[in-house]
Order: C-alpha cells, then structure tokens, then sequence
C-alpha cells in the first residue's frame, strides 16, 4: 500500500511526518539539525530515502545534510564530523562550501547588485534557501542560494559548482533584495525537457533556461510592479512563487507581491495575465496544482499589510478553471483568532487519488487533506515556525492527469477585477 512522508523545515529544526496510505494516523520524528533553521528538505524522485536538507544558521553558516535511509540518518556529504566543529567543539559551517564562479573558463565576473536604497552592493554569499533533487539522477541535485545564484552537485552534495551563467544574464546589477533578502527561492525542472528550468528570485523575477543552463531568459512580460519607476521592467519583480502541472510545463502559475497576486502563463512564462478573479486580496507566498488535475489551482491569499489570514480565518482557496473562479476551503481550518502566516516553500501535493494538500504554518502547524482540500486535518501542531513542506508519495504514482476531469477545465482569461492601490509596507520580514 502507498503512504506518504512529508518532510517539514522549520526555524529550530527540521521534522519528519509520516502516514498511512489512508492519510489518518501520523508519527512525528524530530527536530532533526536541533536549534538550527532548516530552509527546505526534499527527497529525490529518483530514490526516495535520499534526501536533502538545508541546514543553515546566520551565526554558525550553511550546512548541507543527506539523509540516504528516508531521514533516519543524516550526513554531510564532503565533511567529517570533525571539520564540522572547531577545536572548543563550537560548530562550524564549512560543508559543501558554495563559491560563486569567476573563473574564466566557466565564471562570470563577481559584480555587484541593487541595495535596498538604490546603491550597488557586493555579491555576498547567506544560506540556501531551496535545495531541488534531479529527476533522473539521487546524486545530482541543484541548490539556490542567498543572495542569488544557482548551484550543481553532481556527487550527491560533497561538492557544488555555480551554474554561473544565471548571475551572468546581464541584468545582476539591477536586482536586489526583497524583504526577506535577494534569494533564489524556486527550481522546477521541466520533465518533458531535461534543457529546461525555471527559476525565480526575490526581488530579480522569472528566468528560464531552454539550453541546460548555458542561457537564460527573463520571462517577466505581463508583470507589474507599482513600487518601481518604471512598473514593467524586463527585471525587478518580487516573484514569491512558479508552479506547474508536469503534464503542462508550459502552462505556469505564479504567486506575485502586493500589487500583483496570481498570474497564469500558457507559453512558458513569455506571457503572462493575471487570474485573481474573487480572491480576497492579492498578497500570498506560496501556490501550487493538484496532481491530478491540470487546471486546479491552491492558493492561500494573506492580509498584506499584517501577513496573516484576513478576517483571522485561515482559507485555502481553490480554483478549478485555472484562475479567475476561487472558492474557499475552511472544513477543519481555523475560522477566527487564527493570525499566522503560510510561507513560499511551506505548501505542496502528495501523487495519490484523491490528491492530498498540505501546508504548515508560522504558527507551528501542519495541515493536511486527503481529498483534495474538501476537508483538513492538522497532522502536527506546536512546532517552531514552519519554513517549508514537502511530501514524498512511497510506493505511488506520479503525477498525471486523470483522463476524465469531474469539473470542466477552462483556459483562464486576464481577470477584469478592479485593483486596490498597492501600499508599500515597512519592516524586514523573515522570508
């Protein structure tokens, strides 16, 4: 029988959930990396005890970890136990060193990017932020970093390499910091195209590569950015999240910033219209679509001057016609008093039927569905902040459109509805 693990990132640690193939008994393991903040962990589809985690600390620095028995064990790859620590035992974050590519062979030049107040300001390594298996190969993994660059390991995380011709597009110098800093937060890796990726970057945009890496292209047209000069650049856009179906890796669907909200693309990020249609606002970080069904749609929309559920009423929300027509789901969802927040990384689908969603919480949290969002259930409650979620599906199928959809599917077309004047909100968030 299929069951499912879900591997939870958090600020002190790193969790990980599993349940039955009925999705209704849980058990808890963790905090794995204990005190330190896990930014991501995802397993590889290729095998599904090899695992990455993103361990990282603004004190100690950026550890990667490798679990090959399902998150039992961990290692560092590259780095005995001893490296990791100093000689009074402190530890160290010397793993799988990530250094940006200057050489000339394969490098581009170090220069620099946009500051917060306009000026330039020197590339300067932080963390990763997102750690994303191959789809072929457990060795083969690729990290985006803070501030933003894309990393390759192709000897499962003992050594990276910057795949240096992103930070070379030629726009670097114009892109800067979002609120939470200048990640490279999303990698989703075309399964119909081993050529093919998208990335984005906060506050840079949407790139896409058609060539392995060795180019890559801004796909920010449709975009708008009302905090700008000028509010359609070619680069400059807060962009906090890109899904797609793999049946449909032409057909994207993105979460942008205030002022923006949900956008939907039909040629591979060339275009791209907004669809918020009824949400309640335009504000939000993560977004993704259920497995099963190419033109469902989850998004979970947030106040965004507070960052919390308006009205204190946590509500994902579910559109069956690619954009435009929502429709909250609240059975099992906290429907007052409830002021957390739902992070870009921290929502995500099993490859079961029915679909099952699951999203977790600043607040500690972990809800899941197992039909689809109808119903939820929190799975884990009274963790630290919840910085991502991921889910493995263990002896399942992947994921793939049913042949007959219970709902119609419609192309989505640019929504109509009036726009609130964005408001620029002070404060330096987390993510």
């Amino acid at each position: 029988m299929s069951s499912v693990r879900v591997l939870v990132g958090t600020k002190k640690g790193g969790f990980v959930i599993t349940g039955d193939g009925a999705r209704k008994k849980w058990q808890v393991s963790g905090p794995h990396f204990s005190g330190w903040e896990v930014y991501h962990m995802k397993g590889s589809p290729k095998d599904p005890n090899r695992i990455y985690a993103s361990q990282t600390s603004s004190w100690f620095g950026q550890v990667i970890q490798r679990s090959d028995d399902g998150g039992k064990t961990w290692i560092t790859p590259g780095s005995s136990p001893e490296e990791l620590k100093t000689p009074q035992g402190w530890p160290k974050g010397e793993s799988n060193k990530f250094v940006y590519d200057t050489s000339p062979e394969t490098g581009k030049p170090l220069t620099t990017h946009q500051w917060y107040d306009g000026t330039q300001h020197a590339w300067e390594f932080k963390r990763v932020w997102h750690v994303e298996p191959s789809l072929t190969d457990p060795d083969t993994v690729y990290a985006g970093v803070e501030d933003a660059a894309l990393f390759r390991s192709t000897d499962g995380g003992k050594s990276w390499q910057e795949i240096a011709s992103l930070r070379g597009h030629g726009t670097g110098p114009k892109w800067s910091p979002g609120a939470g800093g200048m990640g490279l937060h999303t990698i989703v890796l075309d399964p119909s195209n081993p050529n093919r990726m998208y990335i984005a970057i906060s506050a840079a945009g949407a790139f896409r590569t058609d060539d392995g890496g060795q180019s890559w292209k801004a796909i920010n047209r449709g975009l708008k950015n009302n905090y700008l000069p000028d509010p359609t650049p070619e680069v400059g856009f807060c962009v906090h999240r890109i899904a797609f179906h793999p049946s449909r890796p032409d057909v994207l669907f993105m979460q942008l910033h205030q002022g923006g909200g949900i956008f939907r693309s039909d040629n591979a990020g060339d275009q791209w219209n907004e669809v918020n249609g009824n949400l309640p606002t335009d504000f939000g970080f993560p977004v993704d679509v259920h497995a099963h069904e190419p033109d469902t749609v989850y998004a979970i929309p947030m106040d965004p001057y507070m960052r919390v559920p308006p009205q204190g009423k946590l509500r994902v929300w579910r559109s069956r016609s690619g954009g435009n027509e929502w429709q909250p789901l609240t059975k099992g969802l906290p429907q007052e008093n409830c002021f957390i927040n739902v992070l870009r990384d921290a929502m995500c689908v099993d490859s079961m039927d029915p679909c099952g969603i699951y999203f977790g919480t600043t607040g500690g949290q972990v809800y899941a569905s197992a039909d689809g969002g109808n119903t939820w259930q929190a799975i884990a409650s009274h963790l630290p902040g919840v910085l991502s979620v991921e889910v493995q599906t263990l002896n399942g199928a992947a994921r793939s459109p049913r042949k007959k959809s219970p709902v119609k599917a419609a192309a989505a077309r640019p929504s109509k509805s009036k726009k609130k004047k964005p408001v620029k909100t002070k404060g330096r968030s987390k993510r």
